[in-house]
Protein backbone atom coordinates (compact mmCIF):
# COMPACT_ATOMS: atom_id res chain seq x y z
CA UNK A 1 0.00 0.00 0.00
CA UNK A 2 1.69 3.79 -0.57
CA UNK A 3 4.40 1.46 -2.09
CA UNK A 4 5.30 0.56 0.93
CA UNK A 5 6.94 4.08 1.53
CA UNK A 6 6.12 5.13 5.16
CA UNK A 7 7.05 1.63 6.62
CA UNK A 8 10.17 2.70 8.97
CA UNK A 9 10.06 6.10 8.07
CA UNK A 10 9.82 8.51 10.58
CA UNK A 11 6.91 10.94 9.50
CA UNK A 12 6.27 14.55 11.43
CA UNK A 13 2.55 15.69 11.40
CA UNK A 14 1.49 18.88 12.04
CA UNK A 15 -1.78 19.24 13.85
CA UNK A 16 -2.16 15.61 14.95
CA UNK A 17 -4.18 16.77 17.49
CA UNK A 18 -7.01 18.03 15.44
CA UNK A 19 -10.01 15.77 13.68
CA UNK A 20 -7.52 15.12 10.42
CA UNK A 21 -4.62 14.90 12.14
CA UNK A 22 -5.75 12.02 14.61
CA UNK A 23 -7.09 9.90 11.80
CA UNK A 24 -3.69 10.44 10.09
CA UNK A 25 -1.31 9.66 12.41
CA UNK A 26 -4.15 6.22 13.08
CA UNK A 27 -3.58 5.17 9.39
CA UNK A 28 0.37 5.87 9.55
CA UNK A 29 0.60 3.90 12.53
CA UNK A 30 -1.03 0.90 10.91
CA UNK A 31 1.46 1.38 7.76
CA UNK A 32 4.60 1.22 10.29
CA UNK A 33 5.55 4.77 10.21
CA UNK A 34 7.13 6.26 13.32
CA UNK A 35 4.87 9.41 14.06
CA UNK A 36 5.97 12.50 15.50
CA UNK A 37 3.33 14.89 15.83
CA UNK A 38 3.51 18.38 16.99
CA UNK A 39 0.45 20.39 18.19
CA UNK A 40 -0.51 23.32 19.90
CA UNK A 41 -3.24 21.42 22.38
CA UNK A 42 -6.31 20.05 21.91
CA UNK A 43 -8.95 21.38 19.52
CA UNK A 44 -12.17 20.37 21.37
CA UNK A 45 -13.54 18.81 24.20
CA UNK A 46 -14.08 15.65 24.23
CA UNK A 47 -11.04 15.30 21.55
CA UNK A 48 -10.24 12.43 19.08
CA UNK A 49 -6.37 12.60 20.05
CA UNK A 50 -7.65 12.38 24.11
CA UNK A 51 -9.75 9.89 24.09
CA UNK A 52 -7.76 7.35 21.18
CA UNK A 53 -5.15 7.98 23.90
CA UNK A 54 -2.60 8.40 21.05
CA UNK A 55 0.02 10.33 23.16
CA UNK A 56 1.37 6.67 24.28
CA UNK A 57 1.49 5.93 20.30
CA UNK A 58 3.45 8.24 18.86
CA UNK A 59 6.03 11.06 19.99
CA UNK A 60 3.73 14.12 20.71
CA UNK A 61 4.84 17.26 21.30
CA UNK A 62 2.99 20.56 22.44
CA UNK A 63 4.18 24.06 20.37
CA UNK A 64 3.12 26.77 18.97
CA UNK A 65 3.51 26.36 14.46
CA UNK A 66 4.38 29.77 14.92
CA UNK A 67 7.48 29.14 17.48
CA UNK A 68 10.11 28.43 14.79
CA UNK A 69 12.91 27.85 16.53
CA UNK A 70 11.16 24.87 18.58
CA UNK A 71 9.42 23.31 15.92
CA UNK A 72 13.54 23.31 14.25
CA UNK A 73 15.23 22.17 17.23
CA UNK A 74 12.22 19.19 17.31
CA UNK A 75 12.91 18.60 13.83
CA UNK A 76 16.48 18.20 14.26
CA UNK A 77 16.06 15.76 17.30
CA UNK A 78 13.76 13.92 15.11
CA UNK A 79 14.75 14.21 11.53
CA UNK A 80 11.34 13.02 9.94
CA UNK A 81 11.67 12.28 6.70
CA UNK A 82 8.54 12.71 5.16
CA UNK A 83 6.15 15.79 7.10
CA UNK A 84 2.33 16.06 6.48
CA UNK A 85 2.06 19.88 7.39
CA UNK A 86 -1.76 20.26 8.97
CA UNK A 87 -1.32 22.53 11.58
CA UNK A 88 -3.86 26.19 11.23
CA UNK A 89 -6.72 27.65 12.18
CA UNK A 90 -8.94 25.40 10.40
CA UNK A 91 -12.47 27.66 11.35
CA UNK A 92 -14.28 30.22 8.91
CA UNK A 93 -15.97 32.02 11.45
CA UNK A 94 -13.22 32.04 14.05
CA UNK A 95 -11.04 34.07 11.80
CA UNK A 96 -13.84 36.76 12.12
CA UNK A 97 -13.22 37.30 15.80
CA UNK A 98 -9.66 36.19 15.31
CA UNK A 99 -8.25 37.37 12.57
CA UNK A 100 -4.53 37.99 13.22
CA UNK A 101 -4.69 35.08 14.93
CA UNK A 102 -5.77 33.02 11.78
CA UNK A 103 -3.28 35.21 9.77
CA UNK A 104 -0.13 33.92 12.18
CA UNK A 105 -0.93 30.40 12.43
CA UNK A 106 -1.75 30.21 8.92
CA UNK A 107 0.73 31.94 7.12
CA UNK A 108 3.63 32.42 9.17
CA UNK A 109 3.15 28.78 10.33
CA UNK A 110 3.52 27.14 6.31
CA UNK A 111 6.71 29.76 6.19
CA UNK A 112 8.05 28.06 9.09
CA UNK A 113 8.05 24.60 7.67
CA UNK A 114 9.44 25.62 4.15
CA UNK A 115 12.26 27.06 5.62
CA UNK A 116 13.27 23.94 8.13
CA UNK A 117 12.57 22.16 4.56
CA UNK A 118 14.87 24.56 2.64
CA UNK A 119 17.64 24.77 5.22
CA UNK A 120 17.65 20.78 6.59
CA UNK A 121 18.85 17.54 4.33
CA UNK A 122 16.82 15.11 6.28
CA UNK A 123 12.92 16.11 5.39
CA UNK A 124 12.22 14.76 1.97
CA UNK A 125 9.10 14.61 0.86
CA UNK A 126 6.43 17.85 2.54
CA UNK A 127 3.28 17.72 2.12
CA UNK A 128 1.48 21.25 2.80
CA UNK A 129 -2.24 20.82 3.45
CA UNK A 130 -4.36 24.40 2.53
CA UNK A 131 -8.08 23.63 2.41
CA UNK A 132 -10.31 24.23 -0.88
CA UNK A 133 -11.44 27.44 0.80
CA UNK A 134 -7.68 28.64 -0.23
CA UNK A 135 -9.81 29.81 -3.89
CA UNK A 136 -11.36 32.99 -4.36
CA UNK A 137 -15.12 31.79 -4.27
CA UNK A 138 -17.44 33.47 -6.73
CA UNK A 139 -19.59 30.43 -6.34
CA UNK A 140 -19.84 29.23 -10.06
CA UNK A 141 -21.24 26.20 -10.78
CA UNK A 142 -18.08 24.38 -12.42
CA UNK A 143 -15.65 23.11 -10.00
CA UNK A 144 -12.53 25.04 -9.48
CA UNK A 145 -9.43 24.02 -10.67
CA UNK A 146 -5.49 24.19 -9.31
CA UNK A 147 -4.47 27.36 -11.71
CA UNK A 148 -7.78 29.16 -10.65
CA UNK A 149 -7.50 32.48 -9.07
CA UNK A 150 -6.79 32.34 -5.22
CA UNK A 151 -8.04 34.40 -2.04
CA UNK A 152 -11.39 35.32 -0.17
CA UNK A 153 -13.31 37.59 1.30
CA UNK A 154 -13.21 36.45 4.59
CA UNK A 155 -9.97 36.25 6.55
CA UNK A 156 -9.80 32.32 6.73
CA UNK A 157 -9.77 32.00 3.02
CA UNK A 158 -7.75 34.80 2.07
CA UNK A 159 -4.90 33.13 5.01
CA UNK A 160 -5.19 29.97 2.97
CA UNK A 161 -4.68 31.58 -0.43
CA UNK A 162 -1.79 33.24 1.55
CA UNK A 163 -0.20 30.00 2.43
CA UNK A 164 -0.58 28.26 -1.49
CA UNK A 165 1.23 31.71 -2.48
CA UNK A 166 3.98 31.59 0.20
CA UNK A 167 4.49 28.00 -0.83
CA UNK A 168 4.55 28.43 -4.38
CA UNK A 169 7.15 31.27 -3.80
CA UNK A 170 9.70 28.91 -2.33
CA UNK A 171 9.01 26.26 -4.86
CA UNK A 172 10.15 28.18 -7.39
CA UNK A 173 13.02 29.98 -5.39
CA UNK A 174 14.50 27.50 -3.70
CA UNK A 175 13.20 23.85 -4.31
CA UNK A 176 13.21 23.24 -8.22
CA UNK A 177 17.00 21.46 -7.83
CA UNK A 178 16.69 20.84 -3.89
CA UNK A 179 16.40 17.17 -2.81
CA UNK A 180 12.90 18.23 -0.59
CA UNK A 181 10.00 17.42 -3.19
CA UNK A 182 7.01 19.21 -2.04
CA UNK A 183 3.74 19.87 -3.11
CA UNK A 184 0.49 21.32 -1.55
CA UNK A 185 -3.14 19.49 -1.00
CA UNK A 186 -6.30 21.33 -1.10
CA UNK A 187 -9.88 19.53 0.61
CA UNK A 188 -12.49 20.58 2.55
CA UNK A 189 -15.65 19.71 4.53
CA UNK A 190 -14.71 16.28 5.60
CA UNK A 191 -16.70 14.39 7.97
CA UNK A 192 -16.16 11.50 10.25
CA UNK A 193 -16.45 10.21 13.83
CA UNK A 194 -14.12 12.35 16.07
CA UNK A 195 -14.59 15.53 14.93
CA UNK A 196 -16.39 17.79 17.96
CA UNK A 197 -15.32 21.24 16.37
CA UNK A 198 -17.14 24.17 17.16
CA UNK A 199 -19.52 25.41 14.21
CA UNK A 200 -19.34 22.32 11.98
CA UNK A 201 -22.79 20.88 10.73
CA UNK A 202 -21.72 17.07 11.57
CA UNK A 203 -20.38 17.69 15.58
CA UNK A 204 -23.12 20.29 16.44
CA UNK A 205 -25.77 17.88 14.98
CA UNK A 206 -24.26 14.34 16.61
CA UNK A 207 -23.79 17.25 20.28
CA UNK A 208 -27.20 18.25 20.34
CA UNK A 209 -29.19 14.63 19.06
CA UNK A 210 -27.28 12.99 21.52
CA UNK A 211 -28.48 15.09 23.99
CA UNK A 212 -32.02 15.16 22.56
CA UNK A 213 -31.88 18.68 21.40
CA UNK A 214 -32.72 20.62 18.13
CA UNK A 215 -29.53 21.30 16.25
CA UNK A 216 -29.84 25.15 14.93
CA UNK A 217 -29.08 25.16 11.31
CA UNK A 218 -28.25 28.30 9.71
CA UNK A 219 -27.92 27.75 6.14
CA UNK A 220 -30.24 24.54 4.92
CA UNK A 221 -29.28 25.36 0.89
CA UNK A 222 -25.46 25.80 1.12
CA UNK A 223 -24.06 23.10 -0.74
CA UNK A 224 -20.33 21.43 0.31
CA UNK A 225 -18.59 18.94 -1.40
CA UNK A 226 -18.99 16.47 1.89
CA UNK A 227 -16.35 13.69 1.94
CA UNK A 228 -15.53 11.20 4.57
CA UNK A 229 -11.93 12.23 6.18
CA UNK A 230 -9.93 9.27 4.67
CA UNK A 231 -10.43 10.28 1.29
CA UNK A 232 -8.30 12.84 1.23
CA UNK A 233 -5.92 11.24 3.83
CA UNK A 234 -5.78 8.44 0.86
CA UNK A 235 -4.76 11.07 -1.37
CA UNK A 236 -2.44 12.64 1.08
CA UNK A 237 -0.74 9.22 1.75
CA UNK A 238 -1.15 8.78 -2.08
CA UNK A 239 1.04 12.20 -2.80
CA UNK A 240 3.21 12.00 -0.01
CA UNK A 241 4.53 8.17 -1.11
CA UNK A 242 5.08 9.96 -4.49
CA UNK A 243 7.22 12.62 -3.74
CA UNK A 244 9.43 10.58 -1.38
CA UNK A 245 9.67 8.77 -4.26
CA UNK A 246 11.13 11.42 -5.90
CA UNK A 247 8.31 11.46 -9.18
CA UNK A 248 9.38 14.47 -11.03
CA UNK A 249 5.37 14.88 -11.87
CA UNK A 250 4.15 16.47 -8.87
CA UNK A 251 7.55 18.05 -7.49
CA UNK A 252 6.06 21.52 -7.04
CA UNK A 253 2.50 21.18 -7.94
CA UNK A 254 -1.30 21.56 -6.35
CA UNK A 255 -3.55 19.37 -5.97
CA UNK A 256 -7.19 18.50 -5.11
CA UNK A 257 -8.78 15.86 -3.37
CA UNK A 258 -12.29 15.98 -2.97
CA UNK A 259 -15.61 13.83 -4.23
CA UNK A 260 -17.36 13.11 -7.17
CA UNK A 261 -19.22 16.27 -8.52
CA UNK A 262 -22.62 14.41 -8.13
CA UNK A 263 -21.83 14.52 -4.48
CA UNK A 264 -22.12 17.95 -4.21
CA UNK A 265 -25.15 17.95 -1.38
CA UNK A 266 -27.16 20.87 0.34
CA UNK A 267 -26.79 20.80 4.10
CA UNK A 268 -30.46 19.55 4.40
CA UNK A 269 -29.68 16.70 2.43
CA UNK A 270 -26.67 15.60 4.66
CA UNK A 271 -29.01 16.05 7.63
CA UNK A 272 -32.29 14.12 6.06
CA UNK A 273 -29.57 11.72 5.16
CA UNK A 274 -27.98 11.58 8.59
CA UNK A 275 -31.42 11.39 9.95
CA UNK A 276 -31.91 7.68 8.60
CA UNK A 277 -29.16 6.62 11.02
CA UNK A 278 -29.85 8.43 14.43
CA UNK A 279 -33.36 8.34 16.08
CA UNK A 280 -34.82 11.44 17.49
CA UNK A 281 -33.11 13.91 15.11
CA UNK A 282 -34.64 17.38 15.61
CA UNK A 283 -33.52 20.92 13.58
CA UNK A 284 -34.59 24.27 12.89
CA UNK A 285 -33.47 26.99 11.04
CA UNK A 286 -32.24 30.04 12.35
CA UNK A 287 -31.00 31.91 10.23
CA UNK A 288 -27.71 33.84 10.22
CA UNK A 289 -27.85 36.64 12.74
CA UNK A 290 -23.77 37.47 11.44
CA UNK A 291 -22.30 39.57 9.20
CA UNK A 292 -20.50 36.66 8.40
CA UNK A 293 -19.83 35.49 4.84
CA UNK A 294 -20.00 31.84 4.15
CA UNK A 295 -20.38 30.74 0.76
CA UNK A 296 -23.16 28.89 -0.53
CA UNK A 297 -21.84 26.70 -3.32
CA UNK A 298 -18.20 25.11 -3.62
CA UNK A 299 -17.05 22.58 -5.78
CA UNK A 300 -13.79 21.01 -6.55
CA UNK A 301 -12.40 20.10 -9.82
CA UNK A 302 -10.37 17.15 -9.78
CA UNK A 303 -8.95 15.86 -13.06
CA UNK A 304 -5.17 16.64 -11.80
CA UNK A 305 -5.30 14.10 -9.27
CA UNK A 306 -7.14 11.64 -11.42
CA UNK A 307 -4.50 12.25 -14.26
CA UNK A 308 -1.37 12.20 -12.43
CA UNK A 309 -1.70 10.34 -9.09
CA UNK A 310 -4.85 8.03 -10.56
CA UNK A 311 -6.46 9.46 -7.34
CA UNK A 312 -10.25 8.63 -7.32
CA UNK A 313 -12.89 9.32 -4.58
CA UNK A 314 -13.48 5.43 -3.06
CA UNK A 315 -17.32 6.05 -1.03
CA UNK A 316 -20.69 7.47 -2.18
CA UNK A 317 -22.50 10.12 -0.18
CA UNK A 318 -24.61 7.42 1.45
CA UNK A 319 -21.43 5.26 2.66
CA UNK A 320 -19.38 8.41 3.65
CA UNK A 321 -22.77 9.16 6.05
CA UNK A 322 -23.30 5.94 7.38
CA UNK A 323 -19.37 5.70 8.07
CA UNK A 324 -19.47 9.01 9.64
CA UNK A 325 -22.72 7.99 12.04
CA UNK A 326 -22.37 4.62 12.66
CA UNK A 327 -18.69 5.79 14.73
CA UNK A 328 -20.54 8.42 16.76
CA UNK A 329 -23.68 5.75 17.52
CA UNK A 330 -20.50 2.99 19.07
CA UNK A 331 -18.77 6.25 20.95
CA UNK A 332 -22.62 7.67 22.33
CA UNK A 333 -23.93 4.11 22.99
CA UNK A 334 -20.94 1.95 24.21
CA UNK A 335 -19.45 4.72 26.40
CA UNK A 336 -15.98 4.11 24.20
CA UNK A 337 -12.14 5.19 24.70
CA UNK A 338 -8.56 4.41 24.75
CA UNK A 339 -7.89 1.27 22.98
CA UNK A 340 -10.99 -0.05 22.12
CA UNK A 341 -11.91 3.38 20.57
CA UNK A 342 -9.02 3.49 18.65
CA UNK A 343 -9.91 -0.27 17.73
CA UNK A 344 -13.30 1.12 16.08
CA UNK A 345 -11.45 4.30 14.32
CA UNK A 346 -8.40 1.55 12.60
CA UNK A 347 -11.31 -0.80 11.99
CA UNK A 348 -13.04 1.71 10.03
CA UNK A 349 -9.77 2.58 7.88
CA UNK A 350 -9.72 -1.12 7.44
CA UNK A 351 -13.50 -0.68 5.99
CA UNK A 352 -12.74 1.93 4.00
CA UNK A 353 -9.45 0.00 2.50
CA UNK A 354 -11.61 -2.88 1.67
CA UNK A 355 -13.69 -0.71 -0.43
CA UNK A 356 -10.90 0.83 -1.95
CA UNK A 357 -9.12 -2.74 -2.62
CA UNK A 358 -12.82 -3.93 -4.10
CA UNK A 359 -12.85 -1.19 -6.53
CA UNK A 360 -9.23 -1.36 -7.75
CA UNK A 361 -7.94 1.73 -5.72
CA UNK A 362 -4.07 2.29 -7.66
CA UNK A 363 -3.01 3.16 -3.75
CA UNK A 364 -3.96 -0.55 -2.47
CA UNK A 365 -1.40 -2.12 -3.91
Amino acid sequence: MFNNVYKGKTVLVTGHTGFKGTWLCSWLIKLGANVVGYSIGLPSKPSHFEELNLESKIKHYIGDISDFELLRNICIENKPEIVFHLAAQALVRLSYTEPRETMITNIIGITNILEIARTTEFIKAAIIITSDKCYDNVEWTYGYREIDRLGGEDPYSASKGCAEIVTHSYMKSFFKSNQTFIATARAGNVIGGGDWAKDRIVPDSIKAWSENKDVEIRSPYATRPWQHVLEPLSGYLLLGSELYLQNLLVKNESFNFGPESNVNKTVEQLLNEMGTLWSSVKWHITGDQSNFKEAGLLKLCCDKAHHILEWYPTMSFEETVEFTVSWYKEFYESDLSGEKLFQLTTSQIDQYIDKAKLRKRTWTH
